[in-house]
């Protein structure tokens, strides 16, 4: 943020009304100093302050919000050009495509492809978000069909393509619900490209080739008074890509260059026709600062690593993956199945319930929140101890599931054993292997 917390403070109504949820204007404005609170909660604070503040603490790239009002996603607002420095905010959109050259039954069948690409992943739902469509012959009326059917067979945000504004106008109008995506405005159209932009209040995304002519069209657009802008930098070559999406986030960030304060699109569908070639390409744009990426098609096989890398990238370097905490059952258990528990640790979890699945042994795996610590550490900080294990056991549900009263504990927590058979005398206590590898002859062999 610009100004530092004593400045914002000088700016509030002192009032230490405490509405706000701090006990002071002067908390409350380091609150915001640091991005920890939000404007919105001073009900005293003018508007001519508020429009200063906004202005000075808004984010070097801005942020941008797409689709329905009960489903927002935002692209932009990054604050960092390293992850370790804080974080990544919002996370790339994975775009399909569509053209009205399809038939109805070739877009049909990738809209269905499109809204079953689904993995759940660390209590997570993921899947690509966004479907670009592609006007290849100029006519308004096949062009607002396709998006039509987006909207009616899909949840996509929607990035409408097209060198002619009256078609491009008929999409938005179809996809007006979803606050769709225009593209592209370039020098030879931003006049009429920014004005309708203006009127339909949508993104544009400023396509030019060359720093100095982005720059240069971005300029011409916000003067327009349009702020939702996206870049294109025209390359279409990995590595000008790379360096290209690179440049613009320095430029943002460290000198605060205005006219590349805007997220970045990056279309690996007009890059090459090998499907594997688009995947590696749309990972490198992943990795470096493309808020949207765009490939001719979503297949499972390609999309999924992508999926798993973006979720590494924004997740919070200083948190730790966790899976939620629960009952999680396994090869179908039965009410005498095994009973299992470990922490909550992402990668503890997927290793751990991995090796059971392998296993074939139908098992109920409880995972108790331990902050995200592994099992040794999460014991040593006392979050993992026979008490705490013991009352988690006793209002997890488990006994409402299954009559075994027999608990694997992992092998690196045997200490707590002792402990855990006092908490639950009813229970037999069991230590499993040390190491994730051995589950499976241990399961078999009880």
């Amino acid at each position: 943020m610009a100004l530092t917390g004593i400045e914002i403070f000088k700016m509030l109504p002192k009032t230490n009304c405490k509405e706000c949820g701090y006990p002071t204007c002067l908390a409350f404005a380091m609150a915001l100093a640091s991005g920890k609170a939000e404007l919105e909660a001073c009900p005293y604070v003018s508007d001519e302050v508020k429009e200063k503040l906004a202005e000075a603490s808004a984010p070097p790239i801005r942020p941008i919000k797409l689709g329905p009002s009960d489903a927002v996603k935002s692209i932009g607002g990054e604050t960092v050009q390293f992850r370790h420095e804080k974080t990544f905010f919002n996370q790339t959109l994975i775009a399909g495509m569509l053209t009205t050259a399809m038939s109805d039954a070739e877009i049909d069948e990738k809209l269905k492809v499109f809204m079953d690409m689904q993995f759940e992943r660390v209590g997570l739902n993921l899947r690509p978000e966004m479907m670009a469509v592609v006007d290849k012959d100029g006519d308004a009326g096949k062009f607002s069909g396709v998006v039509k059917k987006v909207m009616d067979n899909s949840d996509a945000l929607v990035l409408l393509c097209s060198d002619k504004p009256e078609v491009l106008k008929a999409g938005a109008e179809a996809a007006k619900e979803r606050r769709p995506i225009l593209a592209y405005a370039t020098a030879d159209n931003a006049d009429a490209m920014g004005a309708l932009a203006k009127e339909l209040d949508l993104p544009l995304v400023a396509k030019a080739e060359g720093y100095d002519a982005l720059a240069e069209l971005t300029s011409k657009l916000t003067g327009m008074g349009l702020k939702d802008l996206i870049l294109d930098s025209g390359a279409r070559e990995i590595k000008e890509v790379l360096k290209d999406n690179i440049v613009l986030r320095r430029a943002a960030l460290v000198p605060k260059f205005k006219p590349f304060g805007f997220p970045v699109l990056n279309c690996v569908a007009e890059m090459t026709d090998d499907p594997m070639k688009q995947a590696l390409y749309a990972s490198v744009a992943i990795a470096k600062y493309s808020a949207i990426v765009v490939l001719s098609d979503l297949e499972p096989h390609a999309v999924f690593p992508l999926l798993l890398q973006r979720l590494n990238i924004y997740t919070d370097p200083q948190k730790p993956m966790i899976v939620t905490q629960g009952i999680y059952p396994i090869n179908n258990p039965d009410e005498n199945s095994p009973i299992a528990i470990t922490t909550n640790f992402a990668l503890t979890y997927f290793i751990v319930s991995g090796e059971i699945e392998g296993s074939k042994v139908p098992t109920w795996l409880m995972i108790m929140d331990t902050e995200g610590l592994s099992v040794m550490t999460a014991w040593a900080a006392g979050k993992f101890v026979g008490d705490a294990v013991g009352m988690f056991v006793k209002k997890s549900g488990i006994t409402d599931q299954a009559k075994t009263r027999t608990l694997i504990i992992p092998g690196y927590a045997a200490a707590i054993s002792g402990d855990l058979e006092e908490e639950l005398p009813d229970w037999k206590i069991l230590i499993g292997p040390r190491e994730a590898s051995h589950i499976p002859a241990f399961l078999k062999s009880i």
